[in-house]
């Protein structure tokens, strides 16, 4: 049997890690945290995965994720020990100049994606076993390594249905149940026996080890596998510093220099001295190489001017398509196929479309793990009201630094009869908050589809929004579009006012330049495209040229959405006249059009207030 570093089965570390990483992790943030899970970080890096040590990102690698993040010291102490690490590296941590932070990041080669905030780590590695299992077709396993504390959240437990539904035999979680959370003990405590229950109740098989036990680890990890496996390891936290062993009031706690050395020198007369080195087993190299550069649609968009069809069907029908050209462009979504439309996706590539039933959270992080590594091209769709329960997993996605496309379907009041509990009127809102996230908002089947292919090409968290009605086609097929390129779609030398809508909005304004061309009276009308980015200088250029007057209109709430980015873009601007139009209340069920003139955004009061600015502006002189 092979194990970490040095054997010594009488003492109840059973592993010497070298006195420098020891005395680190003692030292650093969470040592306790640390402390409970030195033997299972040993036994995973050091018997049981197999990766190249000098390739973190080879395609080969087993996969590993700490979910429990706060424990970064003994990953990175791990990768000191590896050879990977400087010393010198591991002693800066937390600097504002290290790329060791204090939870993991992708900032380092070995990790994936980001985890801190507790829950989400499983959910990933779902993705990233997925991937292998029905993707990649490879050899390569996945470990997730999760504290007890997290077991409250509830994506841990989405994660566990999906892995236990898909039969994700090649993903291994390890529950470090160390029975003492941040500021209470963890509810079921040592109750190792509960916890195999509730498992084995989401289709896993659970084993029960002593987590300090290398042994035990090495048997249990090393068993054949046919379905997902959790190893529950009973541990403790704090194990070996005896004044914060099994206590409360330790979390997080950094050891005095005086503390540390002494429970250094109480590990060291008790761990058998050996020259003798341990190295991780080389992966089988059977992952097929992918190309994720430049994934374009085989054609251009073949819709006619005026034709009728929804945005969130020309979804669908663009994914599909663009699943043609490209067979690691995947699709997912959570039982909203047939109304979001990724349904033709389905029909068409069903070998690459992962239902995930009513889960948004765990979506977005399956999403996530699907796309590490650049595997894939991930299309993951739902209602865009029902991102809001999953706006954790989407900033930590963007601090993962990944490239996962979502599209929110069933936008704003459009939704009409389903009433507000389904009208995403904070979406935009949410996305414009995270910090790598690029907001599509196409008015057509032809910007949708070019949305679409943008998307699949863009760095970052790409969000497409799109609405149920149908809408009328107003670009040709041959229009070119551009991240961050406004296109203004009714213009001439007569404007007196500029009007920017976008989706069932931007509909709005065409219809109320029609009417007020009847009264001689102007606008003109500006599509974004983007509202993240915004071309600003493509509108500031029109609102000049219209002496400073501009509308706003949006099926979003006041807060966050189109106006508020205008807002931002245009504030310099002097002499401006800026009305805002959106939904200012909580709405209510009925018929679309209602709705509209109810809260101020249809045709009829774009032309009102565009009638008063002018009005005002003519007795202002």
């Amino acid at each position: 049997m092979t194990s970490w570093l040095w054997f010594s089965k009488n003492d109840w570390l059973n592993i010497k890690l070298p006195l420098l990483y020891l005395f680190f992790f003692l030292i650093a943030r969470h040592p306790t945290s640390c402390c409970s899970v030195a033997e299972i970080m040993s036994v995973l890096f050091f018997h049981t995965m197999k990766y190249r040590p000098d390739d973190p990102k080879n395609p080969n690698n087993d996969r590993f994720i700490l979910s429990k993040g706060h424990a970064a010291p003994v990953l990175y102490s791990v990768w000191v020990e590896i050879g990977f690490l400087k010393e010198s590296e591991l002693m800066s941590m937390c600097q504002v100049d290290s790329t060791l932070e204090g939870h993991p990041t992708p900032k380092q080669q070995f990790v994936d994606v980001a985890t801190g905030s507790l829950g989400q780590g499983l959910g990933m590695a779902c993705g990233m076993a997925y991937t292998a299992k029905y993707f990649d077709k490879s050899s390569y396993h996945v470990y997730c390594l999760l504290g007890d504390g997290e077991m409250s959240e509830g994506a841990v437990w989405e994660a566990m249905a999906f892995a236990s539904y898909y039969q994700l035999d090649n993903l291994l979680a390890i529950l470090d149940i160390n029975r003492l959370g941040q500021s209470d003990p963890a509810p079921l405590q040592h109750h190792v026996e509960k916890y195999q229950r509730r498992c084995e109740a989401f289709g896993w098989h659970a084993i029960i080890v002593d987590g300090h036990s290398v042994e035990e680890l090495c048997k249990a990890m090393s068993q054949q596998r046919h379905q997902p496996t959790a190893i529950i390891a009973k541990t403790i936290k704090g194990k070996g510093i005896p004044v914060a062993e099994d206590k409360m009031g330790w979390h997080g706690k950094v050891l005095s220099k005086d503390m540390a050395e002494s429970v250094m020198r109480d590990l060291q007369s008790r761990i058998l001295n050996s020259n003798k080195r341990m190295y991780p087993a080389s992966p089988i190299e059977d992952t097929p190489p992918v190309s994720l550069r430049n994934v374009r649609m085989p054609s251009a968009p073949n819709y006619k001017t005026g034709e009728k069809i929804a945005t969130c069907k020309a979804y669908g029908m663009a994914v599909a398509k663009l699943g043609r050209y490209n067979e690691r462009v995947v699709a997912m979504d959570v039982d909203t196929k047939n109304v979001t439309h990724s349904e033709i996706f389905k029909n068409e590539h069903p070998n690459r479309f992962i239902e995930c039933y009513s889960a948004e959270q765990n979506m977005v992080s399956v999403a996530t793990g699907c796309a590490a590594r650049d595997r894939n091209v991930v299309f993951a769709s739902g209602l865009a009201t029902f991102f809001t329960r999953a706006y954790d997993q989407l900033r930590m996605a963007a601090i993962s630094d990944s490239n996962i496309n979502l599209c929110g379907s069933h936008c704003g009041l459009s939704v009409g009869e389903d009433g507000p509990a389904h009208m995403g009127l904070e979406d935009m809102a949410i996305f414009r908050a995270i910090p790598t996230a690029t907001i599509f908002y196409p008015s057509d089947a032809v910007s949708t589809e070019k949305a679409v292919e943008l998307a699949a090409n863009t760095k970052g968290v790409c969000y497409i929004r799109t609405i149920r009605p149908e809408t009328a086609i107003i670009y040709n097929s041959n229009e070119d579009f551009h991240v961050g390129q406004a296109k203004v779609v009714c213009q001439s030398k007569e404007d007196q006012v500029t009007v920017i809508g976008a989706g069932m909005t931007l509909h709005e304004a065409l219809a109320a330049a029609e009417q007020l061309k009847k009264e001689r009276i102007y606008i003109r009308v500006i599509d974004p495209f983007t509202i993240k980015p915004l071309d600003a200088k493509t509108i500031i250029d029109h609102v000049r040229a219209t002496r400073g007057r501009v509308v706003t209109v949006e099926d979003h709430y006041y807060e966050g959405g189109l106006g508020e980015a205008v807002c931002s873009a245009i504030v310099n601007e002097p002499s401006l006249t800026f009305q805002r139009l959106a939904v200012v209340h909580v709405p209510r069920s009925g018929k679309m059009s209602d709705l509209l003139k109810i809260y101020g955004i249809d045709r009829d009061s774009i032309a009102q207030v565009v009638r008063k600015m002018l009005s005002s502006s003519a007795n202002a002189k």
